[in-house]
């Protein structure tokens, strides 16, 4: 196995904006993605706060007091004043399109869920365009085969060191489940993710949308808002792939391994893995280069 190449830093050429409510707090939201310098990093700030996109930034406070007893639903960044919520869609639009430095510019606490994809993230900063700078980051290889996995030992996530990037993600929500088994890859491409990957939408099974009303999230939002997916599947929607629930899994594995702060090279497979789970793959990649 050669040792990856170095990639460039990479930027956009102007700010990208957009605006939305978020999807657990509804608090409206602006977000600027503005050009960074090289080796800067991906950074959000907020009223004069700042975050850095790493795993040391990682803010296990819930987002809502409904999550005070259940695995997080979303990632968010601690600041010195407060924390930074659902960022894990727009670093996976960051990362799908290979950008290394920019400033994430918010006026509120939690990011716009928009459609629910990283696809209007991806759009917007194609529109600004993107910037080679000068310099080059190495990518992230694992040392070693590197395995994380949950305490009952049914989901988990592998590293294996490789070449090139390639991320899998295996879906299984059993047999009884409306959403069927399915397996997504992604070769690190920018052109597959953007086609592929981004517009897959964040989605839950009706009773689980049900029991979150009730704990008094989602309120500004209808089924035909979001994927809602029932016994004979959405629900005032439709699906934009037949495996999209795997796909956006998917996404949230490629926004949520960003936090290792580097482009990482290796072949990695997760399987049944959710937020919590990415956050420890995330933090045991880092340890596993010391």
């Amino acid at each position: 196995m050669t040792r990856p190449m170095a990639l460039p830093h990479v930027t956009l050429c102007s700010p990208a904006s957009l605006s939305g409510a978020a999807l657990f707090s509804a608090t409206p939201c602006t977000i600027t993605i503005h050009p960074a310098p090289a080796s800067t990093g991906i950074r959000f700030r907020l009223r004069g706060d700042e975050a850095l996109a790493h795993i040391a930034s990682l803010s296990t406070d819930p987002i809502h007091p409904a999550f005070a007893s259940m695995a997080p639903r979303c990632t968010c960044l601690r600041t010195p004043n407060g924390q930074i919520g659902t960022v894990e869609h727009v670093l996976s639009a960051l990362i799908g399109l290979g950008i290394t430095d920019a400033i994430l510019e918010i006026d509120a606490p939690e990011l716009p869920i928009l459609d629910g994809s990283s696809l209007p993230f991806v759009q917007a900063i194609r529109a600004a365009g993107l910037e080679s700078l000068g310099g080059s980051v190495e990518p992230l290889l694992p040392p070693r085969p590197l395995r994380v996995e949950s305490e009952d030992g049914s989901a988990f996530i592998e590293f294996e060191p490789g070449d090139t990037p390639s991320y899998s993600y295996e879906l299984d929500y059993g047999i009884a489940s409306p959403i069927p088994a399915s397996t997504v890859v992604w070769s690190g491409d920018p052109d597959e993710y953007e086609r592929d990957v981004a517009p897959a939408r964040t989605f839950c099974l009706e009773s689980e949308g049900e029991a979150m009303r009730r704990l008094g999230l989602f309120e500004h939002l209808t089924t035909s808002d979001m994927l809602v997916i029932g016994p004979r599947g959405p629900i005032d929607n439709a699906l934009r792939f037949p495996d999209e629930p795997a796909r956006h899994k998917l996404l949230d594995l490629i926004g949520d391994l960003s936090l290792v702060g580097r482009p990482i090279c290796a072949s990695i497979r997760a399987v049944r893995s959710g937020h919590a789970l990415n956050h420890i793959a995330a933090r045991a990649l880092l340890n596993s280069m010391k």
